[in-house]
């Protein structure tokens, strides 16, 4: 195999592995779900969703926001999370060396 098209550096390496650990949860997996349909939510709407507390749900936002999955945005009281589309086509591009 070419190891041009498997190499992946160290930054990239932890990102992917962050990444990925982060959309194997299934409470995350169906958050993101959530935000890929909704393109926006907030917290409140995640309580709704996985019938989690709050601080577990503030839990799993914060995991996907610290792999790079999510962005947040602040209005008023609110914070809305949307999905980081130039993240998940980078784990996209990642996965796809797999069936070269």
């Amino acid at each position: 195999m070419n190891q041009e098209v498997t190499a992946v550096d160290k930054s990239e390496a932890r990102f992917i592995e962050k990444a990925m650990n982060a959309i194997a949860d299934p409470c995350r997996l169906s958050i993101l779900q959530e935000i890929s349909r909704k393109g926006a939510v907030c917290c409140g709407d995640v309580q709704g969703l996985t019938g989690l507390s709050q601080p577990t749900c503030s839990h799993h936002i914060k995991l996907l926001c610290d792999s790079k999955l999510l962005d947040c945005r602040k209005e008023g009281r609110n914070h809305f999370f949307t999905l980081n589309k130039i993240n998940f086509k980078k784990v996209s591009l990642f996965m796809e060396r797999f069936h070269q």
